[in-house]
């Protein structure tokens, strides 16, 4: 089958009387094709200028129609089933694989590149034409993908016992230099994670304007193409660094092409390699991974027009000017724990303690991130809520702020943080007997603790009201040798009288607007 371009150009220079000779040599085929492409211009009964105006693809079936591109003696394959097989393979899709099996059902049948071209000319009529993929524009220091390696390969060996472990090969490349660094973790949780990104940051010794995770979920909780909400240790990470996270758009390979090409390439060149040698604990593992990742950043690009030579010199002249420098200090990781809502006695339990968090964010969710000497607590939206120091003592087990408290707890906590020296103390300022009558008060329980509400009520009717009068009515009770609460109380209002004067009641004047009890009878 020859193209629309040779169809119409050896039609063009035939009507031009031009020889077979010149023909062929100008578009490299034979005498046999010459006289096919005449013959059947001939038969369609067009112009060369009707052929300029038709569709290329309907000119090339015209001149080579699909019945006649196959032997009639070999069977065409089932392409719609073979399509469903390369869907239900999924990732592990693979039409050679496919064509191996028809081979062995039929021995004559086509060949590998006609195979594959048959099936591209099924897909193109059946689900549209090829697509198109459009160029990105790579920009220097801008991006950093990150991503984990999807075969978990066993290259730990236990050396007591002889089980083999499987790893999981932690992975990034900056999108212009596709520089790359991989490290091993025994899984994929949330700490390896961030610690992965730590260490490559560490790595480049400095600080894309973006990274770019694969949409996991230790790195994205939700993310839709209205909304992206960021895992609070992630974002607790972009903000150290001073960087912005954008994951590709969820569900769209082509979003994030870069990274997908780089993991496949790992799974070949860095994975295949780890397979020859065996590792008895992570540290060697990873040694080995940085002797490879080296030698890969350092091997030159296929592309000789390459500007960037190697990935090493790619990331030296052209990526690291564009990033920004590591902060100073290094990322503290925490430990996350998640509540749906903060408790009614809005305490969050970490290790055994139990931190306070204001009370007003009563039923709330809330985030508590751990460090070796920090508890900080966060709400929904990831905003610091208050921080305690993190306490390692059996007791106590309660680490509160006052002000978290609510009123009426504040009040109940300071009662039952006093003590009778403290009560003691309070009675001194009004004066000797009523000093007298508090200890005699805390005496006189059996248990100092059981007066200490007695003594808090005696001390705070006296707020507002003269010593004097306080210190006389105290007096009184210890002369009479009732020291209690309520005697106190009905003495210190008779005193209070008699320094005042009762109220005086008289008589109801007389006035025309007052009726008097006689206009109701």
């Amino acid at each position: 089958m020859q193209s629309y371009t040779t169809i119409i150009g050896v039609v063009e220079l035939r009507l031009q009387k031009q020889s077979y000779t010149t023909v062929q040599k100008r578009y490299s085929i034979g005498s046999s094709t010459v006289t096919l492409i005449m013959k059947r211009f001939k038969e369609l009964g067009l112009s060369l200028d009707d052929l300029k105006r038709t569709e290329p693809v309907k000119v090339e079936k015209a001149f080579y129609p699909p019945e006649n591109l196959r032997h009639q003696d070999i069977p065409l394959p089932d392409f719609e089933a073979i399509h469903d097989r390369m869907i239900a393979m999924g990732k592990n899709a693979d039409l050679g694989f496919l064509w191996l099996e028809y081979k062995e059902q039929h021995p004559d049948g086509y060949q590998q590149s006609q195979f594959y071209h048959l099936y591209r000319r099924f897909m193109e009529e059946n689900y549209g034409s090829r697509n198109a993929s459009m160029p990105v524009e790579r920009i220097p220091g801008q991006k950093m993908y990150i991503d984990w390696v999807g075969d978990q390969p066993e290259l730990l060996v236990d050396p007591e016992t002889g089980e083999i472990h499987k790893v999981h090969l932690f992975t990034t490349t900056l999108g212009f230099s596709s520089c790359i660094y991989a490290e091993a973790f025994m899984d994929e949780k949330l700490p390896n994670f961030i610690s992965g990104v730590v260490h490559a940051l560490s790595f480049y010794d400095a600080i894309p304007q973006y990274l770019v995770p694969d949409n996991l979920k230790t790195a994205v909780t939700r993310h839709t193409k209205d909304e992206l909400i960021l895992n609070s240790a992630f974002a607790d990470l972009e903000e150290f660094y001073d960087t912005i996270v954008l994951p590709p758009p969820p569900r769209k390979p082509k979003g994030k092409a870069t990274v997908e090409n780089h993991v496949k390439f790992l799974e070949i060149h860095l994975v295949e390699k780890l397979k020859e040698s065996v590792f008895t604990d992570l540290s060697m593992l990873n040694d080995r991974i940085m002797e490879l990742v080296s030698g890969i950043n350092q091997r030159n690009f296929k592309k000789k027009s390459d500007i960037r030579f190697t990935r090493k010199d790619a990331y030296t002249k052209y990526d690291k000017p564009h990033m920004k420098s590591l902060p100073g200090a290094n990322y503290t990781l925490c430990d996350y724990k998640y509540f749906l809502h903060v408790p009614n006695n809005y305490h969050l339990e970490y290790d055994g303690h139990y931190y306070s968090v204001p009370y007003r964010y009563l039923k709330e969710p809330a985030v508590l991130k751990a460090t070796i000497s920090e508890v900080r607590i966060c709400d929904k939206n990831n905003k610091l809520i208050c921080r305690h120091a993190r306490s390692y003592k059996t007791f106590p087990l309660y680490i509160t702020e006052e002000n978290h408290m609510p009123a009426n707890h504040q009040y109940y906590k300071e009662l039952n943080s006093k003590d009778g020296a403290y009560y003691r103390r309070w009675s001194s300022v009004y004066g000797e007997y009523m000093e007298i009558l508090v200890d005699r008060i805390l005496r006189s329980a059996k248990h100092e603790e059981q007066a200490y509400n007695s003594c808090n009520g005696i001390l705070h009717s006296c707020k507002n009201i003269s010593h004097t009068i306080v210190e006389e009515a105290a007096e009184r009770c210890v002369k009479a040798n009732a020291c209690k609460y309520t005697y106190f109380k009905k003495v210190l209002n008779t005193v209070r009288n008699e320094r005042y004067g009762k109220r005086q009641t008289g008589q109801m004047p007389v006035h025309e607007n007052i009726r008097g009890r006689d206009f109701y009878k």
